[in-house]
């Protein structure tokens, strides 16, 4: 029975509290009661923990999306995160792609020009693969792990997580305390009442002022947040630019390769207006003398100059099938052979071609010169 009757006593006395508070914030959103404003020192830490709060979560979210677009995958790997176990390791979209190509290469042969540009292709595809796989591996320890860590572990003590949403609450909860013991200490008239007045008002002063030191030690370690979040960022800065140099050396190396058999006279030129398309990545020639490099690529012939400025014409044989853009070119198909010509002032990448009573432009790196 004493329990319970203290317990009732409790519970009215909290009623009490709490219909004293809701009065006083009643009244200051009316304009009926005065407002103890918190330090502005305070405020501004209240306010950096919010904001750091957010953004950090957004910066976080969009670096996952950055390092990996798929959001099924990103759901496996936040499940497999959650239940501590390491996610089965899967072929990223490069290695995929370079996958595709060396087996396309394989099957169409490496002894041909366009078999083995694909293998080439294919090769530089799966290392940059597998330079996205260490960019997403050092960016998630040395990047998006300290952030995680903060804003579900240290964030929980220093702002507006649990720890942090009760000491607010708290700090509401005195201040309101505070302000209702000021109201009543004014409209307290006898001297007994002012008295008891006065003492409930030293008391809640206290309650505040120690609430709100506690508060203010919490969010300081914001600022020290920042700064390890700055270490952070240049090291996720370093990793993007180790994997965009890395990929920039991948390509230019390939470039490299694909160039020496790509004779410069087929390279498409920018400043004309009509440009070859190129089947792959490598290039057939045209010409009688046309010769196999060591790779099993056509290397450029030197009596290409002379065709073009001639004006007789010349057997070639389509190395590749090719759809006519528009109705001034000529539809080809692989291994046929077609009579071509070269036309005054007509792109350099370009010549007549002609089948039957069928006439158009065709890419000259979709031929090979008969004798």
């Amino acid at each position: 029975m004493n329990i319970m009757d203290f317990n009732v006593k409790k519970l009215a006395a909290d009623a009490g509290t709490f219909l004293s508070r809701a009065v006083q914030f009643t009244e200051e959103k009316l304009g009926q009661a005065e407002k103890t404003e918190l330090d502005a020192h305070l405020e501004n830490l209240l306010s950096k923990a919010e904001c750091t709060k957010i953004w950090t979560e957004k910066i976080m979210k969009q670096t996952e999306v950055l390092l990996q677009p798929n959001p099924n995958a990103r759901i496996e790997e936040f499940v497999y995160e959650k239940l501590d176990r390491k996610a089965p390791s899967r072929i990223n979209n490069p290695e995929l792609l370079g996958q595709y190509m060396i087996d396309a290469g394989t099957e169409f042969g490496p002894g041909t020009a366009y078999g083995n540009a694909l293998i080439k292709c294919g090769e530089t595809q799966k290392r940059i693969g597998t330079a996205d796989r260490e960019l997403i591996q050092t960016s998630a320890l040395n990047f998006l792990t300290p952030l995680r860590n903060f804003i579900e572990g240290d964030y929980k003590t220093i702002a507006v997580s649990w720890k942090s949403v009760k000491e607010r609450k708290l700090l509401q909860n005195k201040r309101l305390d505070l302000d209702a013991a000021k109201t009543r200490l004014k409209k307290a008239k006898a001297a007994e009442t002012r008295a008891s007045s006065e003492q409930e008002l030293r008391i809640t002063q206290s309650e505040f002022d120690r609430q709100a030191e506690i508060t203010r030690l919490l969010l300081e370690g914001i600022s020290s947040t920042h700064a390890h979040h700055l270490r952070c960022l240049n090291d996720f800065v370093e990793a993007q630019m180790t994997y965009y140099a890395q990929c920039y050396q991948y390509m230019l190396d390939l470039q490299k390769q694909l160039g020496r058999c790509f004779p410069s006279n087929y390279h498409c030129n920018n400043n004309q207006t009509s440009v070859a398309p190129a089947p792959s990545a490598s290039s057939n020639v045209i010409g009688s003398s046309a010769l196999t490099s060591a790779s099993g690529l056509v290397t450029s012939p030197s009596n290409l100059i002379d065709l073009k400025e001639c004006s007789g014409s010349r057997k070639a044989r389509v190395l590749y099938d090719y759809d006519a853009a528009n109705s001034s070119e000529l539809s080809l198909l692989a291994d046929e052979v077609i009579t071509v010509f070269s036309v005054v002032g007509m792109d350099s990448d370009w010549l007549m071609g002609e089948r039957g009573n069928q006439k158009g432009r065709v890419p000259i790196t979709y031929l090979e010169l008969l004798n």
